[in-house]
């Protein structure tokens, strides 16, 4: 098959995620960084909403308020241009079902070699989903996440970066979902940059949501780059009645095998 027609048999499989308003695994902005090839990395997301919403996002479904959902993103360098990920188990706890386990997700992300060297920088990722009914009303989903950047300012500390993702209930081309994901950051030092972040979902295409029914939330978020365990961490404040309120998240981050991974030799 040409490579054209695979890329975008593979976007029309894949572009589907969760609702925003549903209990998330990922609160993350993709800069286009993946693991050099032959190296194995870990990352372990944790997440908890301190004051959320309170209503289920359909039946059985996980309650937001006081949820703490968690996954551990295993990543492998392919090539340099490829990053094939695992993520599994996705679990939870919230006050209406106790502790689930939500499925896993495999993951393709596809960008250009030596982003980080990059003031232009770009990526796409595909994300194929199953779940357990307590996470999605739909066992298959998936997601499409194109990745644009730029760095800019003295030494290019400064950078940008947008995921226009769009997501997709397998209900026809006027009902992709518009969730958009942007950061903006300051590297201060080789160990230390921090960031604001904004996570969106505007609703489908064909008739975006009326204001006060979509997800808008606001991050501010410090990363630390240690040898050999990295961490983001991070406070989301709701812009909408729609939107949790206040959430945390945690990532630990490590180049498992790399040069100055936990387990190198």
């Amino acid at each position: 098959m040409p490579p054209r027609r695979l890329l975008l048999s593979i976007a029309l499989l894949s572009c589907c995620a969760m609702p925003a308003l549903a209990v998330t695994d990922e609160i993350q902005v993709y800069t286009g960084d993946i693991e050099d090839v032959g190296n194995l990395g870990l990352t372990w997301h944790n997440n908890y909403t301190i004051s959320g919403l309170k209503d289920q996002e359909f039946p059985g479904a996980l309650i937001d308020n006081h949820a703490y959902s968690s996954v551990t993103e295993w990543a492998y360098g392919v090539t340099p241009w490829f990053e094939a990920g695992l993520y599994l188990p996705l679990y939870a706890h919230s006050v209406n079902q106790g502790w689930t386990y939500n499925g896993f997700k495999l993951r393709a992300l596809f960008v250009q070699p030596d982003n980080p060297a990059k003031d232009f920088y770009y990526g796409v990722n595909f994300e194929f989903s199953w779940n357990e009914k307590v996470w999605d009303t739909q066992v298959n989903t998936g997601e499409i996440r194109p990745i644009i950047g730029w760095r800019f300012g003295d030494d290019k500390r400064w950078s940008i970066t947008f995921n226009p993702i769009v997501d997709n209930s397998y209900k026809g081309f006027s009902r992709l979902e518009f969730v958009p994901a942007t950061r903006l950051d300051y590297k201060i030092n080789d160990t230390w940059t921090v960031a604001a972040e904004e996570y969106d979902d505007f609703g489908q295409l064909r008739a975006f949501l009326p204001a006060n029914q979509q997800f808008h939330q606001l991050w501010a978020v410090a990363d630390y780059t240690g040898n050999p365990i990295s961490i983001e961490a991070g406070a989301g404040f709701g812009l909408t009645p729609s939107t949790n309120s206040l959430t945390f998240k945690l990532m630990l981050m490590s180049d498992l095998t790399g040069p100055h991974g936990l387990f190198a030799k």
